[in-house]
């Protein structure tokens, strides 16, 4: 069995001022809070003698390599990135960092705020601007239909509020 793994497409590199605050914190959690733990752990599992079955060796190097991993995905991602922190001119259409307010065929309302694809959070009404909802969204206006295609079949909605809040 082959470990190649077909690349992925890239997500968008729009992200809020909130969203990239947070990574940078993860970063330097990561990097100057859990690693130099799980290093020191690492040192004194090594004293022990025997790395081959030493549990505390073996998971502490895991975890190593899984937090090495994931700070050189932070830094490569957080330098890419574009940070969208104010409106757009046209306040009355939908683009990145809206918050819209959507009426289902059944009345019901949805409130989602479209972010970067990094930052969503869907229990949250964070929906990632790369979703097919928010491509369904993207540059329709107040009172517009929309159509939006899932495997569970076609679902249509009405816009019924756009705004826009960035701090």
């Amino acid at each position: 069995m082959s470990r190649y793994r077909p690349p992925r497409r890239r997500g968008s590199t729009y992200i809020t001022a909130q969203g990239a605050a947070a990574l940078r914190e993860e970063l330097h959690r990561l990097w100057k809070v859990e690693r130099p733990v799980v290093t020191s752990a690492v040192h004194e599992a090594a004293k022990n003698g025997d790395r081959s079955e030493n549990g505390d060796y073996i998971y502490g190097k895991r975890r190593l390599r899984e937090i090495d991993s994931r700070v050189r995905f932070l830094n490569r991602r957080l330098d890419e990135l574009e940070v969208v922190d104010r409106p757009p001119q046209d306040t009355g259409k939908i683009y990145f960092g809206a918050q819209v307010t959507l009426e289902d065929a059944e009345g019901a309302e949805h409130h989602w705020r479209i972010v970067g694809p990094d930052e969503f959070d869907l229990a949250s009404g964070r929906l990632s601007m790369d979703s097919p909802m928010a491509r369904a969204l993207l540059g329709r206006t107040l009172d517009d239909e929309i159509v939006v295609r899932s495997p569970a079949g076609e679902k249509l909605y009405y816009v019924t509020a756009i705004s826009y809040h960035f701090t």
